[in-house]
């Protein structure tokens, strides 16, 4: 398996009746590339010290996002297929509902930035959906 050091920039743009959030992160992780399977590990800071570990498996077909810490759950994506996880934090457990629309990925070259990109809805507790897009942008570390 093929090892490497990159710089993980993740955007995720959420649009809830009409409103837009957007969140960035930006840290540092490893790519872990084997035939058709790319695998991102990654530790995000967060405020009052606490850490979420994520590791997203890529696929031809699926990209699967566990992440573990002050947060838990794993969520799969499949494209035009319904998926359910369960979603844990702080504040209890909620049952999530998630309808993938389009994945796209593009390994980093040398010179040119790796691509995920996930456009997706969740329901939280059978509440109205919600629309996602996910980017990851990875880029090797010299």
């Amino acid at each position: 398996m093929k090892k490497s050091d990159v710089s993980v920039n993740m955007r995720m743009e959420i649009i809830d009746q009409g409103q837009q959030d957007i969140s960035v992160v930006k840290e540092r992780g490893q790519l872990m590339e084997r035939g058709n399977m790319t695998v991102l590990t990654f530790s995000e800071q967060h405020e009052e010290d606490t850490v979420i570990d994520s590791m997203i498996t890529i696929q031809a077909d699926k990209v699967t996002v566990k992440r573990t810490g002050s947060i838990s759950m794993v969520q799969r994506f499949i494209a035009d297929q319904p998926t359910e996880n369960v979603y844990r934090h702080a504040y209890g457990t909620m049952h999530m509902t998630t309808k993938t629309n389009q994945i796209y990925f593009r390994r980093p070259q040398k010179q040119e930035a790796g691509v995920l990109s996930i456009d997706y809805q969740t329901s939280l507790n059978g509440e109205e959906p919600r629309q996602h897009n996910l980017t990851i942008s990875l880029n090797y570390r010299t």
